[in-house]
């Protein structure tokens, strides 16, 4: 065995929620599994995930029901199925996998419902997450995929290479080698804009993206965003896991519209009543709203976001209201509305015992 070491595990379990019903419902296993929306294919909503059967025909998170539909359908595929979203069921499902993981000899830093960091110390990481593996299966019947790394940034780009149900090993040791010649939307944190803007710059892989400079990348994308996407590059990335529970930003909430809306005052209406129930949420929390952001999706599929101050912190739902539906003055009136979505960011919780 080698030397004890610190390491960063991440955990991410293999098609999570399509899992989770399939052992609801024996009877799906390796049938195409759609869950989105109240998973009625001929109604507006998205895909939240797919099984890896789905995923063979091109379906993914993110695509519109209807067009998941027609897309099997174009491939002669009869056997598919559609299934609502049930949060509380995930949510319990994901609880014992935590509880699980808590179990070992780790750290456990929660991400979301279906994956996690670790932070370990051990001579053998690989065995560690076999070991993991063979316990959050043991326990739930899930199977999961488990990257190894020495910081975040790897350990969560290695588990990609480790699905499914696999362990992937990628440290400044194979960083370049295995990184190098890839596009630079290969890593963590950066999506198609940014990776056209670095294009733009004449940067195409995570390689070219370690050889820049801070300097060069500060002066086209700004001081902060510069010099963190040159790190990026590196591999270099967040090292810590804690254990402290994760403590949200904001809170918000979104519908999608059966049929598009044309009328702005009844645009202005629904956005008062999404605001009043996401003040509902952070009344819950006990922490006041300071900024404010509407989401507006056109038709057929056009997002965007627009956002601003509160005048000062508040939990008056009026207040809020007002202020949310104020942002619906920017949005264009001429333009059909599909989905409208509010979100609250609050203040910092209180620190005082």
């Amino acid at each position: 065995m080698g030397t004890r070491r610190r390491w960063v595990l991440h955990v991410d379990l293999d098609q999570f929620v399509a899992a989770v019903e399939v052992l609801r419902r024996p009877e799906l296993r390796g049938l195409p599994v759609i869950v989105g929306g109240r998973g009625d294919p001929t109604e507006r909503g998205v895909v939240s995930t797919a099984s890896y059967e789905a995923r063979e025909f091109g379906i993914g998170s993110g695509m519109p029901l209807r067009v998941a539909a027609r897309r099997l359908a174009s491939r002669g595929v009869t056997d598919a199925v559609f299934l609502p979203v049930d949060g509380e069921a995930y949510t319990a499902a994901s609880q014992r996998v935590m509880d699980t993981l808590r179990g070992l000899d780790a750290v456990v830093e929660v991400l979301g419902w279906d994956e996690a960091f670790l932070g370990i110390d051990t001579d053998d990481p690989v065995g560690f997450a076999r070991a993991a593996q063979s316990a959050v299966l043991a326990a739930t019947d899930l199977h999961c995929s488990v990257g190894i790394g020495d910081n975040k940034l790897r350990a969560k780009i290695a588990t990609g290479f480790g699905k499914p149900r696999g362990v992937y090993l990628l440290t400044a040791d194979n960083w370049f080698e295995v990184m190098g010649d890839r596009g630079t939307d290969a890593l963590w944190g950066i999506g198609n804009k940014t990776a056209k803007k670095l294009a733009a710059l004449g940067i195409h892989t995570v390689r070219g993206l370690a050889d820049a400079t801070d300097g060069e990348l500060a002066a086209a994308l700004g001081p902060t965003t510069g010099p963190w996407l040159h790190r990026l590059g590196l591999g270099l990335g967040g090292e810590t896991v804690t254990a402290e529970p994760y403590v949200a930003r904001g809170h918000g909430r979104e519908t999608t519209f059966q049929h598009n809306l044309s009328d702005p005052e009844r645009v202005a209406a629904e956005v008062r009543l999404l605001a009043e129930r996401v003040t509902e949420d952070l009344r819950a929390e006990g922490r006041a709203a300071v900024r404010i952001t509407l989401k507006v999706r056109y038709a057929p599929f056009d997002t965007h976001t627009t956002g601003a101050p509160l005048a000062e912190p508040t939990l008056d739902p009026a207040v809020i209201a007002d202020a949310a539906a104020a942002l619906t003055e920017r949005l264009d009136p001429g333009r059909e509305v599909r989905l409208l979505g509010v979100r609250l960011e609050m203040t910092p919780p209180s620190t005082e015992g």
